[in-house]
């Protein structure tokens, strides 16, 4: 029989895998892995927003991830810094920022470890409502952005022609991963949420035979993932969170090895 706090740190991070898996479709295709990190990192910012102003920590993440990627469009437009350049000053200007407003309120106590590396075992069933519904909604947004967004990955310029507004996807995509990256930083922490979100859709690449299947493939890696590494920090009591992401990245090894080359050539 499972413990209840087992099967509650299961049911969210399926929830969590249904909606990293196809998310992170976009973010391996357009190779937007450090844009994640970007986000990631400047959750921390987001982290001490909401110390500060007391509101809710997932809150504080969504809004100051928001703001990142805000900025972050508006600098790619009329800057002629290249993107990675702007990634990085973005990325690791908002992790420092938020260390240095956290050092000015020294009374203030907040679980560092947890929030890098994430506390699955210590979800509540209200954690787990708002996951499913966050999962429903955002499966929703991505539905609606889908065509815009796979369009542009393969031309900006036909999916402009054609009328699908590529621009205004691609920043409800940057919206939407903020959002998850939010929810996420309780189950697996701002240093995992990156990891959940590329190794999973990297694993099932080489199988897929249209971008659907592997969406749909990334997230059933994903829930393996979820449930391999919950059953392995249980058995060798090891963190929840670096076991998902070494399953996750174990699966990835193990297709690399064992399929043949040629099976991603049809992907």
């Amino acid at each position: 029989m499972l413990d209840d706090f087992f099967t509650r740190a299961l049911l969210a991070g399926v929830g969590l895998a249904l909606v990293t898996g196809p998310t992170g479709c976009f973010v391996v295709w357009r190779r937007l892995a450090y844009f994640g990190e970007t986000i990631a990192h400047s959750a921390l910012l987001g982290v001490a927003a909401a110390l500060v102003l007391d509101i809710d920590l997932s809150i504080g993440i969504f809004v100051t991830a928001s703001a990142v990627v805000l900025i972050m469009y508006r600098l790619e437009r009329s800057d002629t810094l290249p993107a990675d350049t702007i990634l990085g000053l973005l990325a690791h200007g908002g992790l420092s920022l938020g260390l240095v407003v956290l050092a000015f309120f020294p009374s203030m106590r907040f679980d560092l470890h947890g929030l890098l590396f994430g506390d699955i075992l210590a979800v509540t069933r209200t954690d787990i409502a708002v996951i499913w519904a966050g999962a429903a909604g955002a499966l929703a947004v991505l539905w609606w952005i889908w065509r815009p967004l796979l369009a542009a990955t393969v031309s900006v310029d036909l999916a402009v022609v054609a009328g699908l507004r590529p621009e205004r996807a691609r920043l409800v995509f940057g919206f939407l991963v903020a959002a998850l990256i939010a929810v996420a930083v309780k189950i697996v922490g701002i240093l995992l949420i990156v990891a959940l979100l590329v190794i999973p859709p990297a694993t099932m690449r080489r199988f897929a035979s249209s971008p659907e299947r592997m969406a749909g493939g990334a997230a059933a890696a994903g829930i393996l993932a979820i449930v391999g590494g919950l059953l392995a920090s249980a058995t060798f009591d090891t963190p929840a969170g670096p076991s998902i992401v070494t399953v996750a990245l174990a699966l990835f090894v193990i297709t690399r090895v064992r399929w043949p080359r040629r099976a991603e050539s049809r992907a």
